[in-house]
Protein backbone atom coordinates (compact mmCIF):
# COMPACT_ATOMS: atom_id res chain seq x y z
CA UNK A 1 0.00 0.00 0.00
CA UNK A 2 2.90 2.09 1.53
CA UNK A 3 4.82 1.68 -2.18
CA UNK A 4 1.82 1.99 -4.27
CA UNK A 5 0.73 5.61 -2.51
CA UNK A 6 4.13 6.65 -3.27
CA UNK A 7 3.89 6.40 -7.00
CA UNK A 8 0.81 8.31 -6.60
CA UNK A 9 2.60 10.79 -5.10
CA UNK A 10 5.32 10.51 -7.64
CA UNK A 11 3.05 10.45 -10.47
CA UNK A 12 0.80 13.49 -9.16
CA UNK A 13 4.46 15.42 -8.60
CA UNK A 14 5.46 15.08 -12.47
CA UNK A 15 1.71 16.31 -13.39
CA UNK A 16 1.88 19.30 -11.23
CA UNK A 17 6.05 20.08 -12.85
CA UNK A 18 4.47 19.46 -16.05
CA UNK A 19 1.77 22.06 -15.49
CA UNK A 20 4.03 25.08 -14.66
CA UNK A 21 6.02 24.19 -17.33
CA UNK A 22 3.42 24.74 -19.61
CA UNK A 23 2.16 27.82 -18.15
CA UNK A 24 5.65 29.15 -17.97
CA UNK A 25 6.19 28.64 -21.46
CA UNK A 26 3.05 30.19 -22.06
CA UNK A 27 3.88 33.00 -20.33
CA UNK A 28 7.23 33.74 -21.90
CA UNK A 29 5.60 32.96 -25.43
CA UNK A 30 3.12 36.10 -24.85
CA UNK A 31 5.84 38.26 -23.87
CA UNK A 32 7.89 37.64 -26.98
CA UNK A 33 4.89 38.76 -29.04
CA UNK A 34 3.16 41.00 -26.87
CA UNK A 35 4.86 44.57 -27.54
CA UNK A 36 4.84 47.54 -25.53
CA UNK A 37 2.43 49.76 -27.39
CA UNK A 38 -0.60 46.86 -26.80
CA UNK A 39 0.47 46.49 -23.04
CA UNK A 40 0.29 50.28 -21.97
CA UNK A 41 -0.61 52.77 -25.45
CA UNK A 42 -3.63 53.81 -23.68
CA UNK A 43 -1.72 54.57 -19.46
CA UNK A 44 1.72 55.47 -21.21
CA UNK A 45 1.45 59.07 -21.09
CA UNK A 46 -1.60 59.18 -18.20
CA UNK A 47 0.75 62.02 -16.96
CA UNK A 48 0.81 64.59 -20.48
CA UNK A 49 -2.94 63.91 -21.49
CA UNK A 50 -3.41 65.55 -17.92
CA UNK A 51 -1.61 68.12 -18.45
CA UNK A 52 -3.12 68.49 -21.74
CA UNK A 53 -6.80 68.64 -20.22
CA UNK A 54 -6.01 71.81 -17.95
CA UNK A 55 -7.13 75.49 -18.81
CA UNK A 56 -5.38 78.63 -18.37
CA UNK A 57 -4.37 79.58 -15.87
CA UNK A 58 -3.57 75.98 -14.62
CA UNK A 59 -2.41 74.74 -17.43
CA UNK A 60 1.58 74.63 -18.76
CA UNK A 61 2.97 74.21 -22.37
CA UNK A 62 3.61 70.73 -23.75
CA UNK A 63 7.13 69.90 -25.81
CA UNK A 64 7.06 67.24 -27.70
CA UNK A 65 10.06 66.71 -29.69
CA UNK A 66 10.85 64.59 -32.63
CA UNK A 67 14.17 63.30 -33.37
CA UNK A 68 15.06 61.45 -36.01
CA UNK A 69 15.81 61.79 -40.01
CA UNK A 70 14.68 63.13 -43.04
CA UNK A 71 10.94 61.68 -42.32
CA UNK A 72 10.17 63.62 -39.39
CA UNK A 73 11.92 66.32 -40.95
CA UNK A 74 9.37 66.49 -44.01
CA UNK A 75 11.15 66.22 -46.26
CA UNK A 76 9.07 64.49 -49.46
CA UNK A 77 10.36 64.27 -52.83
CA UNK A 78 14.05 65.60 -52.25
CA UNK A 79 14.62 68.59 -51.80
CA UNK A 80 11.16 70.08 -51.29
CA UNK A 81 10.30 69.64 -47.42
CA UNK A 82 6.99 69.61 -47.00
CA UNK A 83 6.73 70.55 -42.78
CA UNK A 84 2.98 70.86 -41.98
CA UNK A 85 1.76 67.62 -44.31
CA UNK A 86 5.03 65.28 -42.12
CA UNK A 87 3.36 63.52 -39.04
CA UNK A 88 4.64 65.71 -36.74
CA UNK A 89 2.35 68.71 -37.51
CA UNK A 90 0.05 66.47 -38.37
CA UNK A 91 -0.24 65.08 -34.72
CA UNK A 92 0.00 68.49 -33.47
CA UNK A 93 -3.13 69.08 -35.80
CA UNK A 94 -4.97 66.02 -34.22
CA UNK A 95 -3.67 67.17 -30.73
CA UNK A 96 -5.30 70.38 -30.85
CA UNK A 97 -8.83 69.08 -31.73
CA UNK A 98 -8.97 66.85 -29.21
CA UNK A 99 -7.54 69.36 -26.78
CA UNK A 100 -8.76 72.51 -27.21
CA UNK A 101 -7.20 74.72 -24.09
CA UNK A 102 -3.47 73.19 -24.58
CA UNK A 103 -0.45 74.98 -25.74
CA UNK A 104 1.17 72.39 -27.57
CA UNK A 105 4.85 72.87 -29.39
CA UNK A 106 5.94 70.63 -32.06
CA UNK A 107 9.34 70.50 -32.18
CA UNK A 108 11.40 68.73 -34.92
CA UNK A 109 15.30 67.45 -34.46
CA UNK A 110 15.57 65.50 -37.18
CA UNK A 111 18.36 66.12 -39.78
CA UNK A 112 17.67 64.68 -43.22
CA UNK A 113 20.29 62.07 -44.14
CA UNK A 114 21.23 61.39 -40.33
CA UNK A 115 21.51 57.88 -38.54
CA UNK A 116 21.15 57.17 -34.74
CA UNK A 117 25.11 56.96 -34.61
CA UNK A 118 25.14 60.74 -35.77
CA UNK A 119 22.20 61.86 -33.70
CA UNK A 120 23.36 60.44 -30.30
CA UNK A 121 26.05 63.51 -30.32
CA UNK A 122 24.02 66.03 -31.03
CA UNK A 123 21.49 64.47 -28.12
CA UNK A 124 22.47 66.60 -25.17
CA UNK A 125 22.76 69.80 -26.53
CA UNK A 126 19.92 69.88 -29.62
CA UNK A 127 17.52 67.68 -28.08
CA UNK A 128 17.29 67.67 -23.96
CA UNK A 129 17.44 71.40 -24.43
CA UNK A 130 13.98 71.68 -25.08
CA UNK A 131 12.65 70.17 -21.90
CA UNK A 132 10.79 67.53 -23.67
CA UNK A 133 7.35 66.49 -22.09
CA UNK A 134 7.33 63.59 -24.64
CA UNK A 135 10.20 62.08 -27.01
CA UNK A 136 9.92 60.31 -30.42
CA UNK A 137 12.69 58.65 -31.62
CA UNK A 138 12.94 57.77 -35.60
CA UNK A 139 15.76 56.29 -37.01
CA UNK A 140 15.47 52.77 -38.40
CA UNK A 141 15.12 53.91 -42.04
CA UNK A 142 18.86 55.23 -41.54
CA UNK A 143 19.95 52.60 -39.39
CA UNK A 144 20.52 50.62 -42.40
CA UNK A 145 23.97 52.18 -43.22
CA UNK A 146 25.35 51.42 -39.19
CA UNK A 147 25.39 47.97 -38.03
CA UNK A 148 22.48 46.94 -35.81
CA UNK A 149 25.39 46.76 -32.70
CA UNK A 150 26.08 50.27 -33.57
CA UNK A 151 22.14 51.35 -33.65
CA UNK A 152 21.88 49.78 -30.71
CA UNK A 153 24.18 51.32 -28.30
CA UNK A 154 22.96 54.76 -30.05
CA UNK A 155 19.56 54.16 -29.26
CA UNK A 156 20.24 52.79 -25.86
CA UNK A 157 22.63 56.02 -24.69
CA UNK A 158 19.84 58.18 -26.10
CA UNK A 159 16.68 56.28 -23.94
CA UNK A 160 18.81 56.20 -21.06
CA UNK A 161 19.31 59.95 -20.88
CA UNK A 162 15.84 60.53 -21.45
CA UNK A 163 14.32 58.45 -18.68
CA UNK A 164 17.16 59.57 -16.16
CA UNK A 165 15.59 62.89 -16.89
CA UNK A 166 11.93 61.28 -16.57
CA UNK A 167 10.90 61.71 -20.13
CA UNK A 168 8.77 59.45 -21.99
CA UNK A 169 10.04 57.91 -24.71
CA UNK A 170 8.38 56.27 -27.47
CA UNK A 171 10.48 54.92 -30.25
CA UNK A 172 9.08 54.44 -33.78
CA UNK A 173 9.97 51.46 -36.60
CA UNK A 174 10.96 52.24 -40.17
CA UNK A 175 8.40 53.71 -42.30
CA UNK A 176 8.70 51.98 -45.98
CA UNK A 177 11.61 52.48 -48.62
CA UNK A 178 9.64 50.76 -51.71
CA UNK A 179 13.07 49.34 -53.07
CA UNK A 180 13.08 46.79 -50.52
CA UNK A 181 12.30 43.15 -50.59
CA UNK A 182 9.39 42.89 -48.28
CA UNK A 183 9.05 39.20 -49.25
CA UNK A 184 12.20 38.73 -47.70
CA UNK A 185 11.02 37.89 -43.76
CA UNK A 186 14.88 38.62 -42.98
CA UNK A 187 15.42 42.20 -45.28
CA UNK A 188 16.84 44.97 -42.94
CA UNK A 189 14.20 46.94 -42.24
CA UNK A 190 12.72 44.02 -40.31
CA UNK A 191 15.45 43.67 -38.54
CA UNK A 192 16.15 46.97 -37.40
CA UNK A 193 11.89 46.76 -36.12
CA UNK A 194 12.51 43.65 -34.52
CA UNK A 195 15.52 45.71 -32.66
CA UNK A 196 13.55 48.34 -32.00
CA UNK A 197 10.85 46.66 -30.72
CA UNK A 198 12.91 44.89 -28.69
CA UNK A 199 14.61 47.77 -27.27
CA UNK A 200 11.03 49.49 -26.13
CA UNK A 201 10.30 46.20 -24.71
CA UNK A 202 13.66 46.04 -22.59
CA UNK A 203 12.95 49.56 -21.38
CA UNK A 204 9.38 49.71 -21.44
CA UNK A 205 8.90 52.62 -23.37
CA UNK A 206 6.18 53.56 -25.96
CA UNK A 207 6.15 51.78 -29.65
CA UNK A 208 4.96 53.00 -33.00
CA UNK A 209 5.21 50.32 -35.46
CA UNK A 210 5.37 52.19 -38.24
CA UNK A 211 6.80 49.27 -40.44
CA UNK A 212 3.63 47.31 -39.29
CA UNK A 213 1.44 50.17 -40.31
CA UNK A 214 2.17 49.90 -43.94
CA UNK A 215 2.40 46.15 -43.70
CA UNK A 216 -0.94 45.83 -46.00
CA UNK A 217 0.82 47.54 -48.63
CA UNK A 218 3.93 45.43 -48.75
CA UNK A 219 2.59 42.84 -51.34
CA UNK A 220 1.78 45.37 -53.93
CA UNK A 221 4.28 47.85 -54.44
CA UNK A 222 2.66 49.97 -56.87
CA UNK A 223 0.00 50.45 -53.89
CA UNK A 224 2.33 51.23 -51.50
CA UNK A 225 3.71 53.95 -54.15
CA UNK A 226 0.75 55.65 -53.49
CA UNK A 227 1.49 56.49 -50.51
CA UNK A 228 5.28 57.32 -50.92
CA UNK A 229 6.78 61.11 -52.08
CA UNK A 230 9.87 58.97 -53.25
CA UNK A 231 11.06 55.68 -52.61
CA UNK A 232 11.94 56.35 -49.21
CA UNK A 233 10.01 59.24 -47.88
CA UNK A 234 6.06 58.81 -47.29
CA UNK A 235 3.85 61.62 -49.00
CA UNK A 236 0.75 63.33 -46.79
CA UNK A 237 -0.78 59.80 -46.44
CA UNK A 238 1.58 58.22 -45.50
CA UNK A 239 2.55 60.62 -43.31
CA UNK A 240 -1.23 59.93 -41.84
CA UNK A 241 -0.74 56.49 -41.45
CA UNK A 242 2.11 57.12 -38.68
CA UNK A 243 0.15 59.88 -37.17
CA UNK A 244 -3.21 58.03 -36.33
CA UNK A 245 -0.31 55.11 -34.37
CA UNK A 246 0.68 58.46 -32.94
CA UNK A 247 -2.33 59.61 -31.69
CA UNK A 248 -3.71 55.88 -29.99
CA UNK A 249 -0.90 57.18 -27.06
CA UNK A 250 -3.23 60.43 -26.13
CA UNK A 251 -6.66 58.92 -26.79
Amino acid sequence: MRLKKLKEKKHLFKMMLSCIGLILFSLNMFSQETTVDSLHEDIYLNAVKLELQKKWPENKTINLVFHGHSVPSGYFKTPNVNTLSAYPQLVLKKLKAKYPYAVINSITTSIGGENSVEGAKRFKDEVLNHKPDVLFIDYGLNDRRVSLDKAKQAWKYMIELALKQNIPVILLTPSPDYTVDYTNPKNILKKHTNQIKLLSKTYNIGLVDSYKAFEFLYDDIETLKSYMAQGNHPNEKGHELIANEIIKYFQ
